[in-house]
């Protein structure tokens, strides 16, 4: 099989992804679409320039109404679950995600199990009177056992286990419910897959969201506990039967794994601002590998240990990451201010790159209810 240039395989990575060439306005149901698409979108709460799942969404289908993402949980059509990292999935994909998850919550492990009668409170208030967010549930008694820290503690571990999910939010604040109340029949009632069946599933979902990846970075897009082991055996039974093809790189690494049908190669995109946590970067040995781009967030570290900002934003222009923007949303101005803008070594500045990088801040403004952008 021949094998694909660098060039080919990252035109058609950032093709997969669907950014937008332009503003426009999205409805409800296109972001049920797209998140649909893509599979998974990370959720995350700083919101220096907008949170990141709006960022994400954004780039590639515009700006859309504040609350419909609250809208579309509490009707059960699109939930909030561990997928790449907590994330926004399709309701449909919850089984699958469950199963994947399994009982303990990644951080403190069989919470539930050791906390039953906490589990039960928990539980039964949510019944009795959901949907509740952390703060309902906080304790005047210092000490006692359905104080704030472990009651909320408790909700991440249900929600973790499947025995709650998030009904909506107010403003970043969660609110718990019982699946009963929230989810679809279909949901509620699907068979419990088998491992073979979740992990075949998932590998295709990858697949089809970002184009072309490595079984590393199918491991990587739902992190699948055993990661690239784990996956493998799903990758490899799809190559069998034809679903899936591998296919060699020029570079003599790690070959990609692709649809039976894919076509390698795709058209320059427009110039567009990332989230950090954007799809296209989870898999950061992937991102250096196409694009020669090491991903920093930097956002954890002091000051003076910043490379490039705060909060900073890979510049995509055509079908290479040129740079990296520090910016910060001014809501009482409405203004998108770029604090810096960073090129990558070997880019060189010029009218046209100028042009562009105004083009994608002034869009990106847009689509997160800005009226323009302002240099520092």
């Amino acid at each position: 099989m021949k094998a694909v240039s660098i060039v080919a395989l990252r035109r058609f990575v950032v093709a997969a992804q669907g950014y937008a060439s332009r503003f426009r306005r999205a409805t409800a149901a296109e972001v049920e679409r797209e998140i649909r698409r893509l599979s998974a979108v990370q959720l995350d709460s700083i919101a220096t320039v907008a949170r990141s799942h709006r960022l994400v969404l954004a780039t590639r289908i515009g700006d859309y109404p504040e609350d419909a993402l609250s809208a579309l949980l509490a009707s059960g059509r699109v939930v909030e679950y561990w997928a790449h990292e907590a994330s926004l999935v399709p309701a449909e994909d919850w089984p699958l995600l469950r199963r994947k998850s399994g009982d303990d919550h990644p951080w403190w492990g069989p919470v539930v199990t050791r906390e039953p009668e906490l589990a039960r409170h928990v539980l039964e208030t949510l019944r009795e009177r959901g949907p509740l967010a952390a703060r309902h549930f906080e304790g005047r008694n210092a000490g006692s056992w359905w104080e704030w820290k472990p009651a909320k503690r408790m909700l991440e571990a249900l929600w973790s286990a499947g025995e709650v999910v998030i009904a909506g939010r107010q403003g970043f604040q969660r609110l718990y419910d019982v699946p009963e109340r929230v989810l679809p029949r279909s949901v509620l009632e699907a068979p419990v897959p088998s491992h073979d069946e979740m992990a075949r599933q998932l590998v295709l979902r990858a697949v089809s969201a970002r184009g072309a990846l490595t079984e590393s970075g199918i491991a990587e897009h739902y992190r699948f506990r055993g990661r690239t082991k784990a996956a493998a055996p799903a990758v490899q039974a799809l190559v069998d039967e034809g679903v899936l093809r591998r296919v060699p790189v020029e570079d003599g690494r790690a070959p990609v794994v692709v649809a039976a049908d894919a076509e390698l190669d795709g058209s320059p995109t427009a110039p567009v601002l990332l989230s950090p946590f954007d799809n296209l970067l989870w898999d950061r040995p992937f991102a250096e590998r196409l694009f020669g781009f090491r991903h920093l967030i930097e956002v954890y570290k002091r000051e003076h240990e910043r490379a490039y900002g705060y909060y900073v934003l890979p510049f995509l222009w055509r079908d290479r990451i040129v740079g990296r923007a520090d910016l910060k949303s001014n809501r009482r101005e409405g203004l998108l201010q770029v604090k810096a803008l960073h090129l990558e070594p070997g880019v060189r500045r010029s009218s046209s790159l100028d042009e562009a990088f105004e083009r994608a801040a002034l869009r990106l403004a847009r689509s997160i209810g800005l009226s323009g952008v302002a240099r520092a």
